[in-house]
């Protein structure tokens, strides 16, 4: 199977993190995003004692919310002792309502406005990391009326080229996140930045992209990132702190997808900070980093029950389903690949089907060409595998569809993290 959470019994019966998906299915309805709680803690816990192995006690790693952000995901990652990342002041409050402690939070964005930036003031949370010129002078503006001093981090582009999905690609010199170090602004919004009296620059930020596979794209980006550290040395007599270098890391999708050893990459990047750092003749910066998708998209399953097969003789065949793009639009945007699973049967005679969704839409397809038992039919159900991340967040009402809720799945029980919304909730704000 694609990860060892996924297992069959011997009746073909599909099962995830150790419990029947047709039972589960049975129990809470379809759709149905299944989340693997035993999961998420392991990975957590590798971060974390990769983290603490390779680069000291004081590294952290920041779990990106954007992957998946509900109320338990935070309880989970605070016991677990990771920081997080936010984009929105809709993420902080989530957090802040879990309980998570706000200094713990870093806010991200590239579009703060006005209120998000008082908002996130106003819960001390601990960490900005700044975007770009205008949110500095804002952010300025606000502390000073507060008459508090705020910590950043100064969001820099490298020009890193990551060789992953463009859509994804953050990294690069000319894309909307940060400011390039290739233009010499970089180096202005430092200096910016540490004229102003309310705000208290920590140290840097970059991003390079998601998916990352390629062993070299962190090391690469040290390379710039650390040089740059030590042109604001020499140039403004600053030597920063703290190095977060966002998150990435590629999972397994499909079978022939390679799987990422974490921490011997982790090992890796540690020794050429290390290297770095020593050559440039700098103290080693706490070492930051946002893992997203390598902490939830292995966690996660959803099942979808079938509602129509059609077979077009000489042309294709599809497998309609009760979900769509609606809960899953990842495909319709990326072109992402996903395994696809019958839940109840997996031997006999396979036929190629397009897994499709039930908006009112010809491009809503999960899963184009994918194998299923020749005799699947209405009522069966289908399991899309590596769903915990982008998923859930990324979910939206079109077609006035309800979301479908979040059960996780711990130590051979489950229970409801996010419960399935009713065609109520879905008019709840209409006036």
């Amino acid at each position: 199977m694609l990860t060892d959470n996924i297992t069959r019994r011997s009746d073909g019966t599909l099962c995830f993190a150790g419990q029947s998906v047709p039972e589960l299915a049975g129990r809470y309805g379809t759709p149905l995003y299944l989340m693997d709680e035993d999961r998420i803690r392991a990975n957590c816990r590798m971060y974390r004692e990769a983290f603490r192995a390779h680069f000291g006690d004081g590294a952290l790693p920041l779990y990106a919310s954007k992957a998946a952000c509900f109320k338990q995901m935070y309880r989970i990652v605070a016991e677990e002792g990771l920081g997080v990342d936010c984009v929105s002041v809709g993420e902080i409050h989530t957090a802040l309502q879990a309980g998570f402690p706000a200094e713990k939070i870093y806010y991200h964005g590239d579009g703060k406005t006005d209120a998000d930036i008082a908002y996130a003031l106003a819960q001390g949370v601990g960490c900005f990391v700044v975007d770009n010129g205008n949110e500095l002078i804002t952010l300025e503006e606000e502390a000073a009326a507060r008459g508090i001093r705020q910590k950043i981090l100064l969001r820099i582009t490298p020009g890193i080229d990551p060789h992953t999905y463009q859509a994804v690609n953050t990294g690069a010199v000319d894309v909307k996140f940060g400011v390039p170090v290739e233009t010499g602004q970089a180096m202005e919004f430092v200096r910016a930045a540490l004229s102003m009296e309310h705000v208290e620059v920590a140290g840097l930020h970059c991003h390079v992209g998601s998916m990352v596979f390629g062993e070299d794209v962190y090391q690469r980006t040290i390379d710039i990132m650390l040089a740059f550290m030590r042109e604001v040395k020499d140039e403004l007599g600053l030597e920063l702190d703290e190095l977060n270098l966002g998150g990435g890391y590629g999972v397994r999708y499909e079978e022939s997808d390679p799987a990422i050893d974490i921490p011997a990459r982790l090992g890796e990047v540690a020794a050429n900070l290390k290297k770095r750092t020593a050559e440039y003749g700098l103290r080693l910066p706490r070492f930051l980093m946002e893992p997203g998708r390598s902490i939830v998209a292995d966690a996660g399953m959803t099942v979808y029950t079938v509602c129509s097969v059609k077979r077009i003789p000489g042309y294709k065949s599809y497998a309609i389903v009760d979900g769509g793009m609606a809960d899953n639009p990842r495909y319709c945007l990326y072109g992402s690949r996903y395994t696809v699973l019958h839940a109840q049967r997996s031997g006999g005679l396979r036929a190629i089907f397009d897994l499709a969704g039930r908006a009112c839409e010809s491009g809503d397809i999960i899963q184009p060409a994918i194998s299923l038992p020749n005799n699947t039919a209405r009522g069966d159900l289908v399991a899309v595998c590596t769903t915990g991340a982008y998923n859930y967040a990324m979910a939206s009402h079109y077609n006035r569809l309800p979301k479908p809720p979040v059960v996780m799945l711990h130590g051979g029980e489950s229970y409801v993290a996010v419960r399935r919304e009713t065609i109520e909730d879905v008019c709840a704000m209409d006036v």
